[in-house]
């Protein structure tokens, strides 16, 4: 099953819901036992899609990155549902000369494939743009993992329109395969990184967006009203850049909330999926009880009339 015929069944969904499953969290604030509860009640639900990284979670003081890859890895060796769902992880996070070098790209993808057990990604994104290797080089590079088998898609994350129309047009010239995915930050506060040229892009190449950062870092569930309430979470130091202008946007959904007894959590990713351009949200959720508003977002439809409220908040 590739990401294009997931997409193509009943729903521009990734697996019948409009959820990809964020995979940060394993190994990290999630152990493996409750990781592993998340991800079985997720795969129930009917969600197929579960992103992660290499670098995940390298941040933490302890690891080294390929935590995450690892629990979901002894995930699909227990569940034995890998040709079931789709496995997207990233190269590159650093951006750093030579991060997408054809050899570098190889023998990361052998390492990310080794700790998750399997012989191959549904999806593999360049995790952050690296201007130093040629284009054509870097589209060569992942062209040759498609070709061997190992890569089904590719995608790019952070990327400027400008560069990705760029790389797309790099990879055509070789008859190499383009990216064909799109993963950068996109939520109800920060829009700027996909809103405009890039979404533009998206939809007239019928380029899948998968947004990351949908719940802000937490920050629209709605729980955290105050900057003390940031210590409540492992991610709140990430929350507070969303603070100040985020404001006028919890209003709106305070109101969307009485109106249609969602959660807020499901209303920001409703809103996601309503855009142009896009496929599924990425979230994440600690324990198998935080999925619960995830998958709520995943079906929930708001009216033409809270959408444009959400929309126009900061008109």
């Amino acid at each position: 099953m590739t990401l294009r015929q997931a997409q193509d069944r009943a729903h521009p969904a990734i697996g019948g819901i409009r959820l990809c499953l964020g995979g940060n969290v394993f190994g990290w604030t999630a152990d493996e036992k409750t990781s592993f509860a998340v991800l079985d009640k997720f795969y129930e639900a009917g969600g197929r899609m579960i992103d992660t990284a290499q670098c995940y979670s390298f941040w933490v003081e302890g690891h080294k990155g390929g935590e995450s890859e690892t629990v979901i890895g002894k995930w699909l060796d227990r569940s034995g549902v890998r040709k079931d769902v789709l496995i997207a992880t990233k190269v590159g996070v650093m951006a750093e000369p030579g991060d997408l070098a054809p050899a570098r790209v190889a023998q990361e993808l052998d390492k990310s494939l080794d700790r998750m057990r399997t012989d191959y990604v549904d999806l593999y994104y360049a995790h952050r743009d690296e201007e130093t290797t040629p284009l054509d080089e870097i589209a060569s590079g992942f062209d040759a993992l498609i070709q061997s088998g190992k890569v089904r898609e590719l995608g790019a994350s952070n990327f400027s329109a400008e560069r990705l129309t760029a790389a797309i047009n790099a990879a055509e010239s070789i008859g190499a395969t383009p990216y064909s995915v799109l993963q950068n930050e996109y939520n109800l506060v920060n829009r700027d990184q996909y809103e405009g040229p890039l979404q533009d892009l998206c939809v007239r190449r019928g380029i899948a967006s998968l947004p990351y950062f949908g719940l802000a870092s937490g920050f629209l569930t709605g729980k955290y009203r105050s900057r003390d309430d940031f210590s409540k979470s492992a991610r709140g130091d990430g929350m507070d850049r969303f603070f100040d202008k985020g404001q006028p946007v919890l209003a709106v959904m305070d109101s969307i909330a009485e109106e249609t007894g969602a959660s807020h959590a499901a209303i920001a990713l409703a809103w996601i999926n309503a855009q142009p351009g896009i496929a599924a949200p990425i979230a994440s959720a600690r324990t198998p009880e935080q999925l619960d508003a995830l998958l709520e977002g995943a079906v929930l439809e708001l009216s033409p009339d809270q959408l444009a409220r959400l929309t126009n908040v900061f008109d």
